[in-house]
């Protein structure tokens, strides 16, 4: 058996979760990388913009969290602060994710980061029996259950959009 191209889908793999892997061409010059996959995802009319999430990573005052979204909303910073039990959180640095996490950005994925973080889902998940989200690899996103990633993260679910 070959070994799984990213971290996250070698967790996913060890876990037993049923997935699919979505590939797109990413734009090297693209930084608005949910957006992105929003427009790659959804061309084909089988896929909504509602069931593509990305992952973003927050500084808490215990240290960082993942907050993972509907792609196409902003995240309020004040109720997912709230959903964690903190006072307050902010956008992690970007080099600081992307060390704890061992993606880059535009990549950071749910699934085998470096460091298990606490995790919250926005409730809109649970409409979906299949979201997407990163792969561990710009212009890649795995297809899952949100039950697996709840169960593979330890993520709870709040509603967190702003």
């Amino acid at each position: 058996m070959a070994a799984a191209a990213t971290p996250a889908l070698a967790a996913l793999t060890k876990a037993g979760v049923p997935h699919q892997v979505v590939k797109y061409d990413h734009d090297s010059r693209e930084r608005s990388f949910g957006a992105e996959a929003v427009s790659a995802l959804t061309s084909s009319g089988s896929i909504a913009a509602a069931q593509i999430y990305k992952t973003l990573i927050v500084a808490v005052p215990t240290g960082l969290a993942v907050a993972i979204l509907p792609a196409a909303s902003k995240l309020s910073l004040k109720a997912a602060a709230a959903a964690l039990g903190v006072g307050k959180a902010a956008m992690a640095e970007p080099a600081v994710a992307e060390r704890t996490t061992g993606y880059v950005l535009g990549a950071v994925s749910p699934f085998g980061q470096r460091k298990r973080l606490p995790t919250v889902l926005d409730s809109s998940a649970l409409e979906w029996e299949t979201m997407y989200c990163s792969a561990g690899r710009r212009g890649w996103d795995v297809a899952v259950s949100p039950q697996d990633l709840i169960r593979v993260t330890g993520a709870f679910t709040a509603a967190i959009q702003a």
